[in-house]
């Protein structure tokens, strides 16, 4: 078969492409022309073992690489897919688990918050029962376990570790008078199935007693049997306190008003005793077998005067002479008198402070009050002691006045007066300063002595608190007002006047009959020309149908209808010129206040002699 160039062409190396998806194939015949020339039916068998063979494995493996090809791309897709949705199911649980974080944070957050209001509730509570002195208590009936707060093992002065947390060990800290009033509230309560409320006292290891009001109501199962027994306790040791504080106050200051009218009672009898006993004096010869009894007489009347003082001192109806004084130069005055008085088996010690204030208060008075305690302290030590005197400066705050409820805070100046005697109960004590009441045997005391110190100390608008234990002594403290003023120098009386006679007229008022026989007798005795009124009304009456001058009136302050202060307010334009000297058994605030005499006012206490009365309606009317 011949050509041109077609044949040329057909013999040239063959180039042919075999292309698959994804690779590019050649294949290239290395036939020579002098093969073609065979037997066709060899040149065919040769054609395919040289070239169909390569050719269809290459295909078969083409093929094959294009199927794993696809494959692998399949499982790429497959598995881009799965990391897809691996991805979206990722996003979508850890979406989940921040939600579900997010809310157990905001649990947590809530429970510490919880827990933190909890404490500050508990923390509130505790506070409060701490302010309130209130705590509470739990009993399970069943178990017998006893739960108690702080604020209670406060009140019982134990810890936790130191109670059997039980009920019999509750009663075990009761004061022993009190156990069966509560171990009964607590039975019967049970019994009646009611809550019970009741007052009772604790004794304490330290042997301090506490009140308390104890609130208590049990719980029930179905069958009626008690489980659970809740209740209070509340301290009420500092109300009890001002409870015996207010009643002591208000039996003293009745106790007061009464010895206060007794003794203006008895100062009018005493007054006719006395003046009546000296006029008798006066008249008898000084040989005179008589003079004896009358001497008697006089002592005995000056010593229910004295008496009658001490109960007018204890019911602050005294008129005082107030000054600037020091209570150290007091003290060191009467040391060496204190010394003699109380006996070489007693020693006497002086605590003085170095800069103590000054108080405002009746010197006399003080000296009273010094001497008085000196002497309860002796006779309180029998077989010797020591007797301390100590003097310092305080400040009383509000913290002080609210257990003291009769004290008014700011600066004083405290004296103490402390023995090592026997010491007092608290029965003794609670009646201590009552008059009359005395420890001593028959005859050996007043009873006046403490009273006297109570009054003077309380009309100098002072305080005094008494600290005793049987076996352990006695402390007495005064605390006086302190003042920022100077020390008063001491002013000398007047000389008395060298007569005591006279001729001016003078009027006496006076409701008392047997007190106003007396004045009118005595004043007209020493020359005076005497009118007599038995009341304020009647007086003023005198005063104004009365046509001659009237020089002095000696009037009574307390009578019925018009007292002596009401009437000489009505002559001071009726009569300017007449001078007024007051007389009385005790005082009032009509002429006297806080036991200090007003300004101005002339007075003369029951009961005086005749040459007292005479001396002072004397020097009356001679001042200019």
């Amino acid at each position: 078969m011949k050509s041109s160039t077609g044949s040329s062409r057909a013999f040239e190396p063959s180039k042919a492409y075999v292309k698959s998806r994804e690779f590019n194939w050649k294949i290239v015949s290395r036939i020579t022309p002098a093969t073609l020339y065979e037997n066709p039916k060899r040149l065919l068998y040769k054609l395919f073992l040289w070239d169909g063979v390569p050719l269809v494995i290459f295909t078969v493996v083409s093929w094959l690489l294009s199927y794993a090809s696809i494959k692998r791309k399949l499982a790429e897709v497959a598995l881009h897919k799965a990391h897809d949705e691996l991805e979206i199911k990722v996003e979508e649980r850890t979406a989940d688990l921040t939600e579900a974080n997010v809310l157990l944070n905001q649990e947590i957050k809530e429970h510490k918050q919880t827990e933190e209001a909890l404490k500050e509730s508990e923390r509130r509570l505790s506070k409060a029962q701490r302010i309130a002195h209130i705590g509470n208590w739990e009993l399970n009936l069943i178990t017998n376990e006893l739960f108690w707060s702080d604020e209670v093992y406060r009140l019982f002065g134990l810890k936790p570790q130191q109670f059997g947390a039980s009920y019999e060990a509750f009663l075990d800290n009761i004061h022993p008078d009190d156990r069966d009033l509560v171990n009964k509230a607590y039975t019967d309560s049970l019994k009646n199935k009611i809550p019970y409320q009741i007052v009772h006292r604790l004794l304490l290891k330290d042997k301090t007693v506490k009140y308390v009001t104890e609130m208590c109501e049990t719980f029930y199962d179905d069958s009626g049997e008690p489980i659970l027994s809740v209740g209070t306790l509340q301290d009420i040791t500092e109300q009890k306190n001002l409870e015996a504080q207010l009643l002591q106050s208000q039996k003293m200051e009745a106790i007061g008003k009464l010895s206060g009218g007794v003794a203006h009672d008895f100062n009018n009898l005493l007054t006719s005793i006395t003046g009546n006993a000296e006029l008798l004096s006066m008249k008898l010869q000084k040989d005179s077998p008589l003079k004896e009894y009358v001497t008697e007489i006089s002592k005995a009347s000056d010593r229910a005067a004295s008496l009658t003082r001490q109960l007018l001192a204890f019911s602050r109806k005294q008129v005082l002479q107030p000054k600037v004084m020091s209570l150290n130069g007091a003290i060191l005055d009467m040391e060496k008198m204190l010394r003699r008085l109380i006996g070489e088996d007693i020693d006497l010690k002086t605590t003085l402070s170095d800069e103590l204030g000054n108080v405002e208060a009746d010197p006399g008075q003080v000296e009273q009050v010094i001497l008085n305690l000196c002497v309860n302290a002796r006779d309180a030590m029998p077989q010797g002691g020591k007797i301390t005197i100590e003097t310092a400066n305080v400040e009383l705050d509000e913290s002080y006045t609210r257990t003291h409820r009769t004290v008014i805070p700011g600066p004083y100046v405290m004296m103490a007066i402390s023995d090592d005697g026997s010491g007092m109960d608290k029965e003794t004590q609670s009646r201590i300063f009552d008059p009359f009441f005395t420890t001593k045997e028959r005859g050996k005391g007043t009873g006046l002595g403490l009273s006297t110190v109570y009054g003077i100390v309380k009309q100098s608008e002072g305080n005094i608190w008494l600290y005793s234990e049987p076996g352990q002594g006695t402390t007495f403290k005064i605390y006086l007002p302190r003042v920022e003023k100077l020390v008063e120098k001491i002013v000398k009386t007047k000389e008395p006047v060298k007569s005591l006679t006279g001729t001016e007229t003078v009027l006496v008022v006076e409701d008392d009959g047997m007190v106003r026989k007396l004045a009118h007798k005595v004043l007209k005795d020493y020359g005076y020309k005497v009118l007599v009124a038995e009341n304020g009304k009647e007086g003023l009456k005198i005063c104004e149908e009365n046509k001659g001058p009237i020089h002095l009136m000696l009037t009574d302050v307390v009578m019925p209808e018009m007292g002596g202060r009401k009437l000489a307010d009505h002559l001071k334009d009726l009569r300017p010129e007449i001078k007024v000297l007051y007389m009385s058994g005790y005082t009032d605030n009509t002429i006297v206040h806080h036991g200090i005499l007003d300004k101005g006012m002339n007075f003369i206490q029951k009961p005086f002699t005749p040459e007292t009365l005479a001396a002072k309606v004397r020097g009356m009317l001679e001042e200019k």
